[in-house]
């Protein structure tokens, strides 16, 4: 694992936070995973814009430049087909409750090796279950931002590994599908694509934006409403997105066979055809 801290490259077991750290006490960060092929990292201008809007939003400093800059460094030195980044963003070492100054803010960087999706899956599809936690966000004035307090995801992402499910899929209070723990979620009814609207409990995902563009350059509508159960264990094609995965096909969820579809594929062929 290659670790970049603040722009310099130390060895992952020195790479240490302190005790009183905001992100460790508090979950105060923010965080971006980015995918790299080879040493072009995808996406990195749309990731950068939405932690800088977040930094903004919670008057965490923000320096994009240095950032950019330590992304680029830790870039050169990847050697793997795909990488995983991790980027995260802490305010940095608290006393109390108060914020600590802005010249202690730091960043971390993280790179790994990363395995995506197999041929077989994206042929095959994948089996979901339904979360048995809500999705929370405590900070619900603030929506569209990916911050370190994540435990609503982690819990919902490991029931599904418990259950042998690839995505935990999550259900709002009136029964509507929300968003995967790791994923946007995409149905189609005929030559209509269907997404759970963006807001406070659905993020509006990077490699979601791309795909409602892509899907509309290509003459499919595109609509964002709620979903219900019943919409989508009788959609003609279920797929799930996120920045790594690109775009994943659904063929079960609880063990219920969902049908499938070529839109998926057709769309996945088009994305990586685009450099942006």
């Amino acid at each position: 694992m290659l670790v970049n801290y603040n722009g310099i490259f130390v060895p992952e077991t020195k790479a240490v936070l302190a005790v009183n750290d905001g992100a460790v006490l508090f979950g105060d960060s923010l965080f971006e995973t980015l995918k790299a092929r080879r040493k072009t990292i995808c996406h990195l201008e749309r990731h950068l814009d939405r932690m800088e809007q977040s930094a903004r939003l919670l008057v965490m400093p923000f320096d994009r430049r240095q950032v950019t800059a330590a992304l680029l460094a830790i870039a050169e030195r990847l050697d793997a087909p795909v990488s995983r980044l991790r980027l995260t963003l802490s305010r940095g070492p608290f006393t109390g409750l108060t914020f600590p100054a802005q010249e202690q803010r730091h960043i971390f960087i993280t790179a790994q090796p990363y395995s995506e999706p197999t041929a077989q899956e994206r042929r095959r599809g994948v089996n979901c279950v339904f979360a048995p936690n809500q999705r929370v966000n405590p900070l619900s004035h603030l929506p569209q931002m990916k911050r370190g307090n994540y435990i609503d995801c982690l819990y919902a992402a490991d029931f599904a590994r418990r259950q042998g499910a690839r995505e935990a899929l999550f259900v709002g209070v009136q029964g509507e599908i929300l968003e995967g723990a790791t994923s946007n979620l995409f149905l189609r009814q005929g030559e209509t694509l269907i997404t759970p609207t963006a807001g406070p409990l659905v993020l509006g995902g990077i490699m979601r934006h791309r795909i409602i563009r892509t899907a509309q350059a290509l003459g499919l509508s595109v609509v964002e409403k709620n979903v219900s159960k019943m919409e989508l264990l009788a959609a003609e094609e279920v797929f799930l997105c996120n920045a790594l995965i690109d775009i994943l096909p659904v063929s079960a969820i609880e063990n219920l066979p969902i049908a499938t579809g070529p839109v998926a594929g057709i769309l996945l062929e088009q994305l990586q055809r685009q450099t942006e």
